[in-house]
């Protein structure tokens, strides 16, 4: 794998480019994607998770150009901390799922069409990895914040939802670009959707077999070091955070 490109606007379709922050780690693999989409001729330009209030990364993404409107996927640090001041300064403002995240902008509403930097951009609400989770469609492409990485899979907050989400996502038309949050674009989300949804159904199959073992009531603690005996120790904690969404998943098919 090539060394990260920090601090450079890197084209990636013929209306989005990616600025990488510098704030790698397990959880954030080489860091936050902020994303510049414009379209052909556009004057301003969609910004889309800023990041962490990270001042170099923030002034960087401000050069590249005029700002109508900022955007983010969902309200963790890595992706919000960052657009209030962000918006300061581009003198534009912040639309959410979650209105509290606003700044100068109404809360974004599932199906949706925005038209800002020369583009259409539709919203879908895709709960799961957050409640106040979106993607963001246009141009063949969908921006995934966190609900689909570039690599890896990402961490659950309620398995049922994220499940609904990846249905909706496995339908999207064949050959749509995924330009996620965190990690490397994907030439098909279709494909990754349904390969994520494979994967999901197999973590639960062990799940359901390391209860058999360990009994009904074991911990997540207790999964993961079954279910996850082969993965990073490093990423047991953040594994016991989607551990826990398949137990409440789980024991709320039972009580059906």
């Amino acid at each position: 794998m090539s060394a990260p490109a920090y601090g450079v606007l890197r084209q990636v379709t013929p209306t989005a480019s990616v600025l990488l922050e510098h704030n790698p780690s397990s959880m954030t693999l080489e860091g936050t994607n902020s994303w510049v989409l414009r379209g052909p001729g556009a004057s301003g330009s969609v910004v889309v998770d800023p990041g962490h209030e990270d001042i170099e990364h923030l002034t960087l993404l401000a050069e590249a150009g005029a700002v109508e409107l900022i955007i983010l996927t969902h309200h963790h640090p890595d992706h919000a901390e960052g657009a209030p001041w962000f918006a300061d300064r581009a003198g534009a403002p912040v639309r959410a799922f979650d209105e509290s995240l606003c700044v100068g902008g109404k809360s974004l509403v599932d199906g949706e069409v925005i038209e800002a930097g020369g583009l259409e951009l539709s919203v879908l609400h895709t709960p799961g990895h957050t409640g106040d989770s979106i993607c963001l469609r246009s141009e063949g492409q969908l921006l995934t914040g966190d609900t689909i990485l570039g690599r890896g899979t990402t961490v659950l907050h309620d398995l049922g939802d994220y499940l609904r989400s990846l249905r909706k996502l496995a339908e999207l038309p064949e050959g749509t670009i995924g330009l996620p949050g965190h990690g490397p674009e994907l030439p098909d989300l279709a494909v990754t959707a349904r390969e994520y949804l494979a994967h999901r159904e197999q973590r639960l199959d062990q799940v359901r077999s390391a209860l058999k073992v360990l009994g009904a009531d074991a911990t997540p603690r207790q999964v993961v070091e079954v279910v996850y005996a082969d993965v990073d120790k490093a990423l047991w904690a953040p594994a016991e955070w989607s551990v826990q969404a398949q137990l409440d998943y789980l024991r709320s098919e039972d009580g059906e």
